[in-house]
């Protein structure tokens, strides 16, 4: 049976104790909706609170709810039980609340994300090197994470998507990581492999369709886009600020994205992702879709990206086109006219120019 997560505003005046009351009043008759409360989460102070659900549909989740205490969630997502207790640590009730008469719960589903993202292996590496690095890395930064309360919702080879409670802890796993990466990095070519470290914050639930899908694709966007290697966003900035009595992150080493910046690059990618790939869409088309003259944009872009537009399109093209390669997704021809080239040769030539290495030759090293 699907298990759903949905969302709910508490009003002023509701506390956790009488969220714990609904909970309890959803737990009496849920048997005559065919549904399973699983747990919740409440935070008083931004005034939600979340319940974990395992249900028919959303409309047996909705009408229990209407008929236990008539608080009918906002919205409602269909989630996976691992995913969701790998990002908020349990899909059950808390030992410490359990066989009380009544379970109060005041236990935030916010939470800090990071998102790491080490640059592929472009040059000629043997397979046990690669091999070699990546578990020396993983290793590193395993113990971080596990040293700053960190969940690893996802990772691969080239990426780590960590859930923390707290802004503190996430800032300084990212500083430990950043400070060890050198000591794991290939001495024979440093320049090889790089490290960019996003850190964002929001809620489980919004109007997207995934846990946490907002604050995810925030992160993975500053990770990807932003020409500095340690992004956090503005909100991380002032919890941070709140959770060490003003104490202020180091902005040499750290990039505060300012909240009509979030609001820019939220508002060009949406538009870039949506175009990307037409051979006809050009610099003056995205600067009229966007409400910008061509010297308002180049100068955004250039101060998040250090690219003028042109470049920007451009190198967005070769990293899609990186990775249809990496996976097989059809000829260098194909991939050249599905990424927005005119021509495989001038996409030849821009593949060259940015990765040092011809993509059929890409392909003899990477993927044969």
């Amino acid at each position: 049976m699907p298990i759903y997560l949905d969302l709910h505003e508490m009003p002023d005046g509701v506390t956790a104790e009488h969220v714990a009351e609904m909970h309890q009043a959803d737990l009496k008759i849920e048997h005559k909706f065919n549904c399973r409360g699983l747990t919740y989460w409440c935070d008083e102070k931004r005034q939600t609170a979340f319940c974990l659900i395992e249900a028919p549909n959303k409309k047996a989740l909705k009408d229990l709810h209407t008929h236990a205490h008539g608080d009918v969630p906002k919205r409602i997502i269909e989630v996976d039980g691992n995913i969701v207790e790998s990002f908020l640590g349990r899909i059950e009730d808390p030992e410490k609340s359990q066989n009380t008469a009544l379970n109060i719960i005041n236990d935030p589903a916010f939470r800090v994300l990071m998102v790491i993202e080490t640059s592929n292996f472009l040059d000629r590496l043997e397979a046990n090197q690669f091999t070699i690095f990546t578990q020396k890395f993983h290793n590193s930064v395993s113990k971080c994470f596990h040293k700053f309360n960190g969940n690893i919702v996802k990772k691969n080879n080239n990426n780590y998507l960590v859930s923390f409670k707290t802004v503190t802890d996430a800032v300084l796993c990212a500083q430990k990581i950043q400070y060890q990466f050198k000591y794991v990095t290939p001495k024979f070519d440093p320049s090889s492999r790089k490290l960019n470290i996003a850190i964002s914050s929001g809620v489980p639930v919004t109007d997207k369709e995934n846990i946490f899908e907002e604050a995810i694709t925030l992160g993975t966007r500053m990770c990807d886009i932003i020409k500095e290697t340690f992004v956090i966003t503005s909100e991380v900035n002032a919890l941070y600020e709140s959770e060490n009595r003003n104490a202020t992150v180091d902005k040499e080493s750290v990039r505060v994205l300012k909240a009509t910046d979030e609001k820019f690059l939220t508002q060009l990618m949406d538009f870039i992702e949506d175009k990307w790939h037409k051979s006809d869409f050009d610099v003056s088309f995205f600067s009229k879709a966007l409400g910008y003259s061509k010297s308002q944009l180049n100068r955004k872009l250039k101060n998040l990206t250090g690219l003028s537009p042109n470049n920007f399109l451009k190198e967005f093209r070769l990293q899609k086109a990186l990775q249809l390669l990496y996976k097989q997704h059809g000829n260098i021809s194909e991939i050249a006219f599905e990424t927005g080239f005119n021509s495989p040769a001038y996409f030849s030539k821009c593949f060259l120019d940015k990765y040092h290495i011809l993509p059929s030759k890409y392909i003899q090293q990477h993927i044969s």
